[in-house]
């Protein structure tokens, strides 16, 4: 797994920055597509994917255990769609 504390440090390592510096860009970016999501507005990374809202309407769910129906409000949610670029990477 990796995590934001090693993609800053790579960020650091490749870049001439500290520590400090490549955790602040990482988060930044962190920021900038959450805001964007919180707005409704898709977030487009060319050669890794996109970022969008998908409002998913109220459903009927069944409980396993009990077999009870239960309404599953509706929600929105961010769904990422990898590039093709990204996609042929993965798949080599």
């Amino acid at each position: 797994m990796t995590t934001t504390n090693e993609i800053a440090d790579k960020l650091a390592t490749d870049h001439g920055l500290t520590k400090v510096q490549g955790k602040a860009v990482v988060e930044a970016v962190i920021a900038a597509i959450t805001e964007a999501a919180i707005a409704g507005n898709e977030t487009s990374l060319p050669g890794f994917g996109k970022f969008k809202i998908k409002d998913t309407p109220e459903r009927d769910a069944r409980n396993p255990a009990t077999g009870a129906t239960v309404k599953v409000p509706a929600a929105r949610k961010l769904a990422f769609t990898p590039a093709k670029a990204l996609k042929d990477a993965l798949n080599k």
